[in-house]
């Protein structure tokens, strides 16, 4: 093999090219992105870059010296057209074509737009342009409405709040993360959004949305008029898949591939946020948008790429620091049939497992990473705890793994 091209600068193409740098491949290794930017980290978007506690340069992922150092070759600002399997080439937008022997596609995703919520006061948060707009408006005594309660939400939520904003969030679910977490988790999050200051309406949807000289004015379903100096629109995200359309894969929800990254196309690989990548023991393809999933799966499509026979099979992991706490989830918590908590959930400080058939599949939890960082263990290594073991507080985790994983 001599040579990789990559579909997307971001955070995954970076994993992916710093991984075949250290894996010894010594060809040529070509990024391409639509944004101008150096790849960087997108979390400190919605927090420490936001709040202005983060400079620019701390972002960057791969810098240019780097990438000259180590024969990386970053074209930026330039669209990729299309993914010309045939040819395992790259269509840009200029109409060049760009091939490779491999092809990876870590094109990520843009925000979910929301039909009639637009103008000049309506914001949306993917990138360093995006956050350094939002940056100068939350402001002391600014109101800010966000419309979704999820994580991009509530982290913009939290540090706007933190800069002497005015917040109210409305989600149109009866409550935030719950098709995630489950109702009694789902209650929690909202309860700690309430206690941190925020103005939260669930159950509600943008009704109507207009803007007045001096304000946006976003109107709900239950008849709630809100006014707003600015309005954070936190939807979801899409997956950028046009550039494979044609290509002869399927791209509803993402791009699906296997556990090595693969997709059904010789020589074209895909990972991070447009991935939707096939998990066995679900017996489904599943898409996660979350930096460690885009780091773990940049690493694992490289090393395929190379040859390496790399099964990506780490539970996905994602965290969020928000209202002075530090909230994380692993693995899913989708399809469990029994929840058990450790520790207090009206405090905020608790970790709660969700098991199917026994076999732990997911964990949650607000203030408790060390905990959760032994959940993840047994969560990929497919373990069935006595759930009095995980309830009970003076009762080790290392242990508990250290034990299972021996019998």
């Amino acid at each position: 093999m001599e040579s990789v091209v990559v579909a997307g600068a971001g955070q995954t193409a970076a994993v992916a090219a710093r991984t075949l740098r250290r894996r010894g491949f010594g060809g040529r290794v070509t990024l391409v992105g639509a944004e101008h930017d150096a790849p960087y980290q997108r979390p400190p978007l919605s927090k420490e870059y936001l709040a202005g506690e983060q400079d620019r340069d701390e972002l960057c992922v791969l810098t240019p010296d780097w990438c000259a150092a180590n024969g990386v070759e970053l074209r930026l600002g330039t669209e990729v057209a299309a993914v010309r399997p045939a040819e395992r080439s790259l269509e840009l937008a200029d109409g060049t074509a760009l091939r490779g022997d491999a092809v990876l596609i870590a094109t990520g995703g843009r925000p979910r737009r929301l039909p009639g919520v637009e103008g000049d006061r309506v914001r949306y948060l993917r990138t360093v342009a995006d956050a350094d707009r939002l940056r100068a408006e939350l402001r002391p005594g600014a109101r800010v409405v966000v419309i979704g309660a999820g994580f991009i939400g509530c982290e913009v939520a939290s540090t706007a709040l933190d800069r002497g904003a005015h917040v109210t969030l409305v989600e149109q679910a009866a409550r935030p993360f719950g098709h995630v977490l489950g109702d009694l988790m789902g209650d929690v999050m909202a309860a700690m959004l309430r206690t941190g200051g925020a103005d939260l309406l669930t159950g509600e949807k943008v009704e109507c949305y207009a803007e007045t000289p001096s304000a946006a004015v976003v109107t709900t379903s239950g008849g709630t008029s809100l006014e707003a100096d600015a309005v954070v629109v936190g939807a979801g995200m899409v997956p950028n898949v046009e550039p494979v359309a044609g290509a002869g894969i399927g791209t509803a929800g993402g791009i699906p591939v296997d556990e090595y990254c693969r997709t059904s196309l010789d020589g074209v690989y895909a990972a991070g946020d447009v991935a939707c990548q096939w998990r066995p023991a679900l017996g489904r393809h599943v898409r996660a948008e979350h930096f460690d999933n885009a780091n773990t799966q940049g690493m694992a499509a490289a090393k395929n790429i190379l040859g390496g026979g790399s099964p990506h099979t780490a539970p996905p992991w994602f965290w969020s620091d928000q209202f002075g706490h530090s909230v994380q989830h692993a693995g899913f918590g989708d399809g469990a049939d029994r929840l058990v908590v450790r520790g207090r959930v009206e405090d905020f400080d608790f970790i709660a497992f969700y098991l199917a058939g026994g076999v732990l599949r997911g964990a949650f939890t607000i203030d408790r990473g060390a905990d959760l960082a032994v959940a993840r263990q047994l969560i990929a290594c497919g373990a069935a705890p006595d759930p009095d073991v995980l309830r009970d507080e003076d009762a080790d985790l290392t242990d508990l793994f250290d034990r299972l994983t021996e019998e």
